[in-house]
């Protein structure tokens, strides 16, 4: 069991699992370097990347996470501006500050090696760091796991399942199945938000809670503000026009819609893609539960926020201790990492964390809340990952939008029935694990099949 705010993180894009997680693998790696007393003789570091962090690394901004956080700087605070600039640089001067205090050598071509032809077996985004001293004898040599959702493992713990640093704490409601979720809210007379604020508990105090989701929030709604009002071109080749804000400046044209009206279509829509957008131009966005999927529970929470006339910004928490809890269940049971599962394990995931999520707040019981997790799943069952060019733009960014108003429609379906249901959440979550191990991995984030390869030149 992890914290709903190891699930909600907030990185730059535009890949939770390309850029979050190797900033945090780079920061571990000379964390480990200092704490084994071989920081001072480290004259040079080479990076090596496999599998999907080498084949879509590039259009991912695999590279230059990487060096930065090898620089020391971390994904909840580094200026995402100057990643790109910091990269350039480091190419120019062939070096880099190991940890901003000492200077090595460091040459693009030859220290950041992309094997494009091979995947390590134990996951299929991993990288390896080796420190070289001043003779050229390696001191130190780890490899990391980036897991999906920006989560990292090293090599034991990826061997004995561990991915989560407070494994040892014990909370007063552990489960690892919707079925357990199910009973403790029933023998607690508890919503699902309520058993999840009990374990957050354990962590921090509830008004610590109460900030960090309302950063959160706060994070996620100025990446939608910021969406809806940057025009322009989005890096990388494809020559993506940003959509958002033509689409948000229509909308205002026209009377605001009543929360359920199908207008309301169109602004999910512009919601959810000036996240990706965003997130696709390396800017700052929160995982929700991945970079990939970001803008799906960002649009659903702001939907409801706008346009539902009871609801208020207290609705944030229990909102996303709802959403987290689902997330949690997919990443116990199954994964969130597309590079494992296919982008089911990334917009299906959000989807059922966004429709669990609204239909809690809209007053469903927990069965309801079930319910539509499992349908947000069900209907994105054997979702490929194929982006075009390894960037996250096409199909990425609309899929967050169709998955956004998915979700919407999925809770208001929901709330007309009284939850029973012949597919439990266990039971899809089970089936999306089987299909992504099914799944060949030329659909899963290797930009080797699919749309990624099957698309007209223009």
């Amino acid at each position: 069991m992890i914290s709903i705010f190891e699930l909600f993180s907030i990185g730059i894009g535009p890949s939770s699992s390309h850029t979050v997680g190797p900033m945090r693998a780079a920061n571990r790696f000379v964390a480990h370097l200092k704490a084994s007393h071989l920081y001072s003789a480290c004259q040079r570091v080479q990076v090596e990347l496999y599998g999907s962090l080498a084949l879509t690394g590039k259009g991912h901004g695999t590279h230059t996470a990487t060096i930065v956080g090898l620089e020391g700087h971390e994904p909840e605070t580094v200026d995402p501006d100057y990643v790109f600039s910091r990269y350039d640089e480091i190419g120019q001067q062939k070096q880099l500050y190991l940890c901003e205090q000492k200077t090595i050598r460091f040459d693009l071509s030859t220290d950041l090696v992309f094997h494009m032809a091979r995947s390590l077996p134990q996951h299929a985004n991993a990288l390896t760091f080796t420190a070289f001293n001043n003779a050229k004898e390696v001191i130190l040599k780890e490899t990391y796991f980036s897991i999906g959702g920006g989560f990292i493992a090293d090599e034991a713990q990826i061997s004995l399942g561990e991915n989560t640093i407070d494994s040892r704490v014990i909370l007063p409601f552990e489960f690892n199945t919707a079925r357990k979720l199910l009973e403790f809210c029933k023998q607690e007379q508890k919503n699902i938000a309520e058993l999840m604020l009990q374990n957050e508990l354990v962590w921090h105090n509830l008004d610590t809670i109460t900030a960090k989701a309302n950063m959160i929030w706060q994070v996620m709604d100025s990446c939608i503000e910021r969406g809806l009002k940057t025009e322009g071109i989005l890096p990388g080749g494809l020559l993506v026009k940003r959509r958002a804000p033509g689409l948000y400046k229509k909308l205002q044209e026209n009377p605001k819609p009543h929360f359920g009206d199908m207008r309301g279509v169109t602004w999910l829509n512009a919601f959810a893609m000036a996240v990706n957008e965003e997130n696709a131009a390396g800017g700052r966005v929160v995982t929700a539960p991945t970079n990939g999927a970001a803008g799906i529970i960002p649009a659903v929470l702001k939907y409801y926020l706008t346009f539902h006339e009871n609801a208020q910004v207290e609705d944030v928490l229990p909102f996303l201790l709802t959403a987290g809890a689902i997330g949690l269940l997919y990443k116990l049971q199954a994964s969130i990492s597309g590079a494992e599962m296919g982008c089911q394990g990334e917009v299906g995931v959000a989807c059922s964390m966004a429709a669990a999520a609204l239909t809690a707040v809209l007053g469903g019981t927990p069965l309801q809340v079930e319910n539509a997790a499992e349908i947000g799943m069900e209907h994105h069952l054997g979702l490929t990952c194929d982006p075009m060019n390894g960037l996250v733009q096409i199909p990425c960014i609309e899929r967050n939008a169709m998955a956004a108003v998915k979700a919407v429609n999925i809770a208001q379906l929901v709330l007309f029935e009284e939850g029973e249901h012949k597919v439990s959440l266990d039971k899809v979550i089970a089936t999306m694990r089987a299909t992504g191990r099914d799944m060949l991995s030329i659909y899963k984030e290797t930009s080797k099949g699919g749309l990624a390869v099957n698309h007209p030149e223009c």
